[in-house]
């Protein structure tokens, strides 16, 4: 009977003992992700949806993460950043460039023919960038990770193949140095917020788009535009980096165990996650658009494009000049920059 009576007591005493020692990230917690895309984009399926699923496994389900895509939490996609400061949103993606001239040092990665072809090392170089020129200049939120994407594509109403075929053509940029890029080409550059290219080029307001393959289905490009021009090689004539950044005080309210499992799946981790969309689903697109009857890729040749990059080197000496004047020494991030991005496109192999 004593027996049976201390096995009873010790039986209950392990039942109680997680209560009492529960820790305290046994909490749930729901974080709101808010970008500009749509849901079918291939940021939001690809990337955003999987690394949150991600956590939330890691978490046992106690750390959810809930998308808003297509700015369905209200605002324009340039006050993005400022929405997570202001703890609108709990986390956003971004463009640094939908503010330009704000983040001034990591534009060097939008710089043209800094970057390479393919978002791999892009990412990585701008994650390592990071930790040595911009924590200063995204203090004023966490930032989860930062990344650059592939080579853009030239995609417009008529064929692209020389400087000449550039001029007073009316395309769509989505950064500042890009658009001083295709202005220093010859062309009619023209900014505007990639979920509005669609309406610009029914209406005529423009004639072509610079973005990646991988956004192409999302705005329906190859049925708006036959032409598509791409730039052999490396470096490519431009890319656009992205920021992923959370409410600095939502990170730090986070229990601690819940802010590990965060931690794991940020920085290089999470760029190199990014990376893959774009280095995995723009072969895709091309191949889509390729067999389309109506569509046409061209590459322009290796002598056109060192007239390219004689025609853009102004861009990049002006930006280096504009950093000077801001204290800023441009040469030698650009120096870093492309250290950075060679030394990773090698040990990609």
């Amino acid at each position: 009977m004593i027996e049976r009576r201390s096995l009873l007591l010790a039986g209950a005493a392990g039942l109680a003992a997680p209560a009492l020692v529960r820790p305290a990230s046994a909490q749930e917690v729901t974080l709101r992700l808010h970008h500009f895309l749509p849901a079918v984009s291939n940021v939001h399926r690809h990337f955003l949806q999987p690394w949150a699923q991600k956590i939330a496994t890691e978490s046992q389900n106690r750390l959810r993460i809930q998308i808003f895509p297509s700015m369905q939490l209200g605002g324009a996609p340039p006050q993005l950043y400022d929405q997570a400061r202001d703890g609108v949103a709990d986390i956003i993606w971004t463009l640094p460039g939908n503010t330009p001239g704000r983040f001034p040092r990591i534009e060097v990665f939008e710089l043209p023919f800094v970057a390479n072809r393919l978002a791999g090392p892009n990412a990585r170089a701008t994650w390592a960038f990071y930790d040595r020129h911009l924590r200063d200049e995204f203090r004023e939120v966490h930032p989860i990770t930062v990344w650059a994407h592939d080579g853009g594509v030239v995609h417009a109403n008529k064929e692209v193949r020389t400087l000449e075929d550039l001029r007073g053509l009316k395309l769509r940029f989505p950064t500042r140095q890009a658009g001083e890029a295709l202005r220093a080409l010859g062309a009619a550059p023209i900014g505007l917020p990639v979920p509005q290219v669609p309406e610009a080029l029914s209406q005529r307001v423009i004639d072509g788009a610079v973005v990646p393959w991988e956004v192409v289905p999302s705005i329906r490009l190859q049925e708006l535009v036959r032409h598509h021009t791409e730039i052999p090689g490396n470096p490519t004539f431009y890319s656009t980096t992205f920021i992923l950044a959370m409410n600095p005080a939502r990170y730090a309210a986070l229990p601690a165990e819940l802010k590990a499992v965060l931690d794991a799946n940020s920085g290089l981790a999470a760029a190199e996650m990014a990376a893959r969309v774009w280095d995995e689903q723009g072969p895709v697109v091309r191949q889509m658009v390729e067999r389309r009857r109506d569509n046409q890729i061209i590459s322009i040749t290796e002598a056109e494009k060192q007239r390219w990059m004689a025609a853009c080197r102004p861009v990049v000496d002006a930006w280096i000049a504009a950093m000077r004047e801001r204290n800023i020494d441009g040469a030698a991030l650009l120096a870093d920059a492309q250290r950075l991005i060679a030394q990773n496109a090698g040990a990609a192999g």
